[in-house]
């Protein structure tokens, strides 16, 4: 064994150790899928903190021939499977973590030159008599041992993009290129390789780096197709961790579910198990990551930047285009590719089914806030932001005045910049004016409620607190959307809610451009 040819599964034995540890061992059986197939080189991206790491441990473990680890899968779903032992530890595995490398090598421009070096070495010492001469390349030395041996390799690289992502010099640019050229474009190595599987946070950049490795199948956080229950932790994997730890899953959910690929809720690994071993709900995000990413992208300004945060703050979502991004750091063109890499690196989820993007959760929202707060084009939009606490109080109060005035401000604010005075405004208006919500509240738009669809519904993560139901109108009366509340049964939908309901009815007179507000408190106390 070596730590790049045929590791041993330490990694993986360790993880298993972990006080939480989510077995996404038949994840195993997707990948078996695509061996000694056509297709057998797949790039999966996703964000940080979503396992790629873990994921590739397992991987190693299950295929090296450098150890013995079927122990070690005893208890987990895919020693279950029929075809468990087909593949178990019979591969020749070479894994490297090229960011690791490039932490390590302290002659970063001939990095790759010294990690082949070291690959090559543990070649020398695990196959003796194949004539490994320091002149090949690493994909040479692969084709040696195949041809010698008849034995295949799996290929696992960790942070394929650490050298796309750094601002790295063209020297070691395009060495890396002939480096990924020599592995994965040469159909006589490709024999010998029945399985290369890239993990990143960017998908494979479509520009010089799509060249050499256009024939990847690539698995993302916009489409991971089969492989999309192993990219976070599921909603049944969550809920089961919150009845472990006593933990409200609501509020898991409020602050870090979001991401939905292929049907399958996701949320952030890491963020998820802080959680449970803290014992309290917070922004672990932060600790890893930056608001400075966000505030250096939408300071670009691309036409249409400011009403799409405006909007997406406010918790809409707001179309995209995800095919015209180059997967790369320096040429962003519209704010399509702007939401795409945003996306692609997790500060917003992708809604396939509608083609749009959002914020997805309670956690990421506030590295929203955080970064508008720093924003001078955004100073309006911060102070919605902060007084959003005191218009939530001042509803569950009933201080209708204060409420009508917050929405004056909330309102000319979204309409300056979506340049229209309608329903679709007035709702925007509502929602930023009440962003503060999204801490204490689960916030369901157009709920089927009654006999009828009511226009917003804030349900209470939290006992103490007051679920809302507001009904919206225009050029009418409050006395009105109070009654349609009312009349239509709107207060059903919160069958199983114990604790008081509060109704706000709201008019927006377009002529005045003003609000008036009108709240009843109604107590329901359902056992």
């Amino acid at each position: 064994m070596g730590l790049y040819l045929n590791p041993d599964n330490k990694n993986f034995t360790r993880d298993l150790t972990k006080d939480i540890y989510i077995d996404k061992s038949l994840m195993i059986n997707v990948i078996n899928s695509f061996i000694d197939k056509n297709n057998t080189y797949i790039c999966v991206s996703r964000p940080r903190r979503f396992g790629k790491t873990m994921a590739t441990d397992m991987l190693a473990a299950y295929y090296s021939k450098g150890c013995d680890s079927k122990e070690a899968f005893s208890g987990l779903n895919i020693s279950k499977e029929p075809e468990f032992e087909s593949k178990l530890n019979k591969y020749n595995v070479i894994k490297i973590d090229l960011n690791g490398e490039r932490q390590i090598i302290k002659d970063r421009e001939n990095m790759l030159d010294i990690l082949t070096g070291k690959i090559k070495r543990e070649m020398k010492e695990q196959y003796p008599d194949v004539s490994i001469t320091d002149d090949l390349t690493l994909a040479e030395s692969i084709l040696a041992i195949y041809e010698a041996t008849g034995e295949q390799f799996i290929i696992f690289m960790d942070e394929y993009d650490v050298l796309v992502r750094e601002q790295v010099s063209e020297e070691l640019f395009g060495k890396y290129l002939s480096f990924l050229n020599g592995l994965f474009k040469s159909n006589t190595v490709r024999n010998a390789i029945a399985l290369a599987y890239l993990t990143g946070i960017l998908p494979v950049v479509r520009d010089r780096v799509q060249s050499k490795l256009n024939n990847f199948r690539e698995y993302t956080i916009i489409n991971a197709a089969e492989l999309s229950p192993y990219i976070g932790f599921t909603d049944d994997e969550v809920k089961g961790l919150c009845e472990e730890y006593s933990m409200n899953y609501d509020e898991c959910k409020s602050w870090y579910d979001g991401y939905v690929l292929n049907g399958y809720e996701l949320y952030n690994p890491e963020s998820v198990v802080r959680a449970m071993t803290d014992g309290e709900y917070e922004s672990y995000w932060s600790l890893t990551s930056t608001y400075q990413v966000i505030v250096d992208r939408i300071k670009s300004n691309f036409k249409g930047t400011k009403d799409a945060v405006v909007r997406m703050l406010s918790g809409e979502t707001v179309p995209v285009r995800v095919t015209t991004y180059l997967n790369t750091l320096n040429e962003f063109h519209s704010l399509d590719d702007v939401l795409t890499y945003l996306i692609q690196i997790g500060y917003l989820a992708y809604d396939r089914a509608n083609k749009g993007c959002r914020i997805p959760n309670r956690e990421i929202w506030g590295e929203w806030e955080s970064a508008v707060s720093v924003l001078e084009d955004y100073e309006k939009t911060d102070d919605i932001i902060r007084a959003s606490r005191d218009l939530l109080n001042d509803t569950i109060s009933g201080d209708e005045e204060a409420v009508a005035k917050a929405l004056d401000i909330s309102h000319i604010h979204v309409t300056s910049n979506r340049s229209y005075n309608n329903e679709d405004a007035l709702g925007s208006a509502i929602y930023l004016a009440y962003l503060y919500a999204i801490n204490r509240y689960t916030i369901v738009r157009e709920m089927t409620a009654g006999r009828g669809f009511a226009d917003v519904v804030y349900i209470s993560l939290y006992q103490e607190d007051p679920a809302l139901i507001i009904e919206l109108k225009r050029n009418d009366c409050t006395e009105s959307a109070l009654n349609q509340i009312k009349d239509k049964k709107y207060y059903d939908c919160l069958s199983h809610y114990k604790g008081n309901l509060i109704f706000v009815g709201i008019n927006y007179d377009e002529k005045d451009k003003t609000h008036t507000c009108k709240i009843e408190r109604f107590v329901k106390d359902i056992c």
